[in-house]
């Protein structure tokens, strides 16, 4: 019986291989956008889900409610807090603080080299407590966990971290220099973490070695916040996280007094941390991600459609092999497993050839993306594929081959299509709307996407990010930066420097309180602050709106403050601010506004411009911001390089372009950029060839009235103008239902900026009309070609 139906189902798809292949192809691109997303949902829904106490671990988060009312969503926590939770809250298991990517000069003294080699290490570092290590789970390959990080001046590496500083000799018990100045013990070696973590930490330094590393460091001091610091707890169960959160008031109040209203402690589980953008450190939205996976079924979905529609128009071709059948005893259940076979055929091959895809273009879309996915066949992919081939039979084939088992074998005998339930052309109707309605959504959310990214490269930031050149100075070398600044300006091709802590739009943000014009209260708000010389304005090209520039000092002795706090200290006019003082948290006296800049973006166009000043305080600085002319870059890079030679021959020279660092700033913007894209261009691809088969049905139903027309005189238009009609009726209407959905999903993601495009209506129209367009030159492919036909060849046609 299986042979039967295998040769029967066989004959049935070759006979009608043009439809086949139409049906696979447009199966297999849907299917291959499926698993394309269903391996980069895999990836973010997997992050660090290999820790053994995942759903025991959980972080501290300080949040800031300030007295204006805004919050500061924070995912750091002070030093002195991992201490507390292990000494003095029973339900706590463990509790680790470390401050991750701190940079650093690691050197090695490798014994067939005379000089040391260096790196410069940006990300992948931290200083970090020996219970990090009973909180995480890592895979040791040398050493003791419990005791590698707990005497000061040693380090922890990972396998490659290692290899790459000793290559192949045994890293255990080498020393690397750090910064020049502490000499570390290599006491323990990891297995490379799996690329699905957040903490991607390849080098771990004991936490005691850092009052050596940076004196300023104070383990003590529950003030000391910044975007570094973390602090990570198991929970011996993970029931008692709420009974903990209730007592984290207390905890506050006693170590910060009346300030206890500010900062507010939050914990926070690990399922949480690699969604949670807004504290910074997330790497992407919840509810964008199961929005893209939302999208991978409408992409199998529109594919399935394109099966269903397809075969339901050919139920007419084969009424009479459904009469034949029944007559000779055949059951509809037969005949309805007959027809799933030919759909398991069709979908079978079809996956194949996803897969195929899949290999054949994951390293572009790992390029393109800056991921690492892989097609591993595991247990969890060989169910995914196994439920997604099931389903796509059962949804492509199930109602096609109930349709076509209906047949009344009588009415099947004499040439009349009579479906059972008599509304098998409506349902087609609503599909073909449907598949085109996912098409148009995708279409709107590609144009208003683009436009915001559009806005973003194109909107005033109130600096000039082109032709600068940002390096890291070594810390606190103060006499050998000024000498660095010197040199440099000497060259022709180095239009300004300045040295500064952070340029003016920076992923990290720095400020606290200040009083304003001799009140005794600080103000209910905080400022950002800018640290840097007197060239900082003419470097970054900023605007003085009103004042003068700050004179050149090593501390802070006047401030320029932004439109921003102008107006929030109730000004409109900025000279009515000059010469009122300010006093800042940095500085123990009030000091003048001697000036007032035009507003400029901190960071992302996410977040509102915030109330910020520019003071100079030398011993902050911690960049040289360098504008060069940008006649030959090359040329003037190799110059600074051998500058910066002279005068830090111990250090690593790196250097990275101001505008690159900002667009760093919106790369979860771009990746939905590109996947939105990608896959609008595979939805408008199952669109076409489900509505190009169609109307090759349609052209081959109708050949007899196309030939009489065009003896009774009917033009070609006339007949293409016949035949798109009411396609192109359907997918207007796809395009009035798409249009508010699409508008309702791209508002809520536009609440994202704080600066945005509007939605405005030739959006809609233009996407309308290209969608319209799409589907015109479909249907005219095989629409002319039909109306260009000899009507005698038609006229004999049966």
């Amino acid at each position: 019986m299986l042979h039967n139906y295998l040769t029967t189902a066989w004959r049935s798809l070759w006979k009608q291989r043009t439809y086949t292949l139409l049906n696979t192809v447009g199966l297999s691109v849907g299917i291959a956008g499926g698993l394309l997303l269903f391996l980069f949902l895999r990836h973010h829904l997997s992050t660090d889900r290999h820790h053994v106490n995942f759903d025991r671990i959980f972080r501290i988060n300080t949040d800031l409610h300030l007295e204006d009312g805004s919050i500061e969503y924070n995912p750091e926590a002070p030093p002195p807090l991992a201490q507390v939770l292990r000494t003095e809250y029973p339900q706590v298991e463990q509790a680790a603080f470390l401050m991750m990517n701190r940079d650093l000069t690691v050197s090695v003294q490798r014994p067939d080299q005379r000089e040391p080699v260096r790196f410069r290490e940006h990300k992948g570092t931290a200083l970090a407590e020996p219970e990090w290590f009973a909180v995480m789970s890592y895979t040791w390959l040398q050493g003791n966990p419990r005791t590698a990080l707990r005497q000061p001046n040693t380090v922890v590496l990972t396998e490659s971290w290692a290899k790459r500083y000793f290559g192949t000799a045994n890293p255990m018990g080498q020393v690397l220099t750090l910064n020049n100045k502490v000499s570390a013990t290599v006491t323990g070696i990891l297995a490379d973490p799996p690329p699905t973590t957040d903490t991607d930490i390849s080098l771990f330094i004991s936490l005691s070695t850092m009052h050596r590393l940076f004196p300023d460091f104070n383990p003590s001091d529950w003030y000391f916040l910044t975007s570094s610091h973390r602090l990570y707890f198991t929970l011996k169960d993970p029931g008692t996280a709420a009974s903990l959160q209730q007592a984290l008031p207390a905890l506050s109040k006693k170590h910060y007094g009346e300030m206890a209203t500010i900062f507010r402690f939050q914990v926070q589980p690990m399922r949480e941390f690699h969604f949670d953008v807004q504290r910074g450190g997330g790497a992407i939205r919840s509810s964008l991600l199961w929005s893209l996976g939302i999208v991978g079924l409408l992409l199998i979905g529109a594919a399935c459609i394109n099966f269903v529609n397809l075969a339901t128009v050919q139920a007419l071709r084969r009424s009479k092999e459904v009469g034949v059948r029944k007559t000779l005893g055949s059951s509809r259940i037969q005949l309805i497993l007959q027809f799933l076979l030919e759909t398991a055929l069709i979908s079978g091959t079809a996956t194949a050839l996803a897969l195929l895809l899949v290999v054949a273009l994951l390293p572009l879309f790992n390029n393109w993306l800056q991921l690492t996915l892989t097609l591993r066949f595991d247990a969890l992919l060989v169910a995914f594929i196994s439920m997604l081939l099931l389903s796509v039979i059962l949804l492509a084939g199930g109602y096609p081959a109930v349709v076509l088992s209906g047949f009344s074998p009588w009415a099947a005998l004499r040439g009349k299509l009579i479906a059972p339930s008599g509304h098998g052309f409506t349902v087609r109707r609503v599909l073909v709307v449907v598949q085109f309605a996912v098409c148009q959504v995708l279409i709107l959310g590609s144009f208003i996407v683009a436009n915001q990214m559009r806005y973003i490269q194109q909107a005033d930031l109130g600096f000039r990010k082109d032709n600068v050149v940002v390096v890291p100075l070594p810390y606190n070398t103060k006499p050998a930066q000024d000498a660095f600044k010197q040199k440099l300006a000497q060259y022709a091709d180095v239009q300004a420097v300045s040295l500064h802590h952070r340029p003016p739009a920076s992923d990290q943000l720095f400020g606290g309180s200040f009083k304003f014009d001799g009140k005794a209260d600080w103000e209910p708000y905080p400022i950002r602050e800018r640290l840097a010389d007197a060239d900082y304005l003419t470097t970054y090209g900023m605007h003085l709106l009103a004042g003068r520039n700050i004179m050149p000092s090593d501390t802070i002795r006047e401030y320029l403050i932004n439109e921003t706090l102008l107006h929030k200290l109730g000004f409109q006019n900025p000279q009515q601010v000059l010469g009122r003082r300010l006093q800042h948290y940095l500085s123990p006296v009030p000091l003048p506004i001697v000036g007032v800049v035009k507003d400029f973006h901190q960071k992302s166009l996410r977040e509102e411009i915030g109330p910020c000043i520019i003071a100079s305080r030398a011993d902050w600085y911690e960049r040289a911001g360098i504008r060069i002319s940008g006649k030959n870059p090359s040329q003037t890079l190799r110059r600074i390089r051998r500058t910066w030679q002279q005068f830090y021959p111990n250090e690593v020279f790196e250097y990275r372009f101001l505008d690159e660092q900002v667009a760093t700033f919106y790369e979860t913007e771009n990746l939905v950029n590109r996947l939105v894209n990608v896959f609008t261009g595979i939805a408008i691809l199952i669109c076409c060839l489900g509505l190009y088969g169609l109307v090759s049905i349609a052209v081959v139903q109708r050949t007899k009235e196309i030939g009489i027309r065009k003896v009774l005189g009917a033009s070609v238009l006339s007949i293409v103008a016949m035949l798109s009609r009411d396609f192109l009726i359907l997918v207007l209407i796809a395009i009035l239902i798409a249009s508010p959905i699409a508008w309702c999903t791209m508002h809520q993601w536009l609440q994202g900026f704080a600066y945005k495009v509007d939605m405005a209506w030739w959006v809609f129209v233009t996407s309308g009309l290209l969608a319209v367009s799409i589907a015109l030159i479909t249907v005219s492919l095989q629409s002319i070609k039909a109306a260009l036909l000899n009507p005698v060849h038609a006229l004999r046609s049966e």
